[in-house]
């Protein structure tokens, strides 16, 4: 009879430990397994988004069909917002800046409207700001148009949405009647002072600032990602589904597989902008600004509480800025 217990309860324990191994073994695999595209599941989520398309200085072509071929290569979906006074030439349109955004939306990324001509809000009228608004969707809309697909999206130039409250209310009324949603940013940076200094070193052919600028870059990015991370577990309790501002410009063209990288060590997936706003924050209401700030910063102003300085690009930088030729 003992002998039989004890086998019995040899038993139970092998078998318990067994099923306590299998259970382990599906969560790993639920964890880290690959998707259907060979993607590891990740536990945060991001939407990348580009503004000032096809480019916001010069290298036009090299930088929009670098962003395309690294974007595809690494199955990363984005949208990128477009200026269209800039796909002419001598006051012609012209096809090959036209033949970048449909090589963009043929890599199956998204365009939208950041108005013509990059208009600034405070410094022209209301009436002005909408009109340069619908003066900036012809292109876009019927490329899109072309492939079963509408014009969404509205990206502010500057990230300011009015001057005034009533300004804003304004604003948001017309673009919600002519078929607009607005696209917001979680993830607001600086990219564009590095951009700059890259842009002058680019120009030079001086590879060693182009070197120091980038990787200066991507630490400044880092410090980014976390404090926004921080930010929005502290005011949502949780981390919200991210939306990335970047600027397409040499820089990020360069840069873009270490920005890539650096989302995937934080443990991130990469996502469409219409994913992320399904996210319930994004229904939170958003103070107005004069200034471009982060969405986190203006729902935390809507509900009158401080918000977190962000971390700043390195002095260097900017005294480099004003001295390299």
């Amino acid at each position: 009879m003992y002998r039989y217990k004890s086998q019995h309860f040899f038993l139970q324990f092998v078998i318990l430990r067994s099923l306590k191994f299998f259970i382990l073994t599906i969560l790993f695999f639920l964890h880290s397994a690959p998707s259907h595209r060979g993607e590891i599941v990740r536990s945060r989520y991001v939407a990348f988004t580009f503004d000032d398309l096809p480019a916001t200085q010069g290298y036009a072509p090299y930088v929009i069909q670098n962003i395309t071929e690294k974007l595809t290569r690494h199955h990363v979906p984005a949208i990128g917002f477009v200026n269209e006074s800039k796909l002419y030439t001598d006051g012609l349109l012209d096809k090959t800046k036209v033949a970048w955004l449909e090589q963009w939306l043929n890599s199956n990324l998204d365009l939208g409207n950041h108005s013509y001509s990059h208009i600034g809000i405070d410094d022209v009228s209301l009436e002005d700001y909408k009109a340069d608004v619908l003066k900036g969707e012809k292109i876009s809309k019927q490329l899109l148009k072309e492939r079963g697909k509408t014009l969404t999206y509205y990206r502010h130039t500057q990230l300011r949405t009015g001057p005034t409250p009533e300004s804003k209310k304004d604003l948001q009324k017309f673009l919600r009647e002519n078929g607009y949603k607005v696209a917001p940013v979680t993830l607001d940076n600086n990219d564009y002072i590095f951009a700059n200094l890259y842009e002058k070193a680019k120009g030079n052919k001086d590879t060693v600032m182009m070197n120091y600028v980038g990787v200066e870059y991507l630490k400044y990015m880092e410090l980014i990602v976390k404090h926004f991370e921080q930010v929005s577990i502290d005011f949502l309790g949780y981390e919200v589904k991210q939306t990335l501002l970047l600027h397409a410009n040499a820089l990020n063209a360069d840069y873009l597989e270490g920005l890539i990288q650096l989302f995937q060590k934080r443990d991130y997936a990469f996502i469409s902008l219409d994913d992320a706003l399904k996210d319930p924050a994004y229904q939170l209401e958003d103070a107005p600004s004069k200034k471009g700030l982060s969405w986190l910063h203006r729902w935390m102003l809507a509900k009158n509480l401080e918000m977190r300085p962000e971390p700043l690009e390195p002095e260097r930088i900017n005294q480099l800025i004003k001295e390299y030729r």
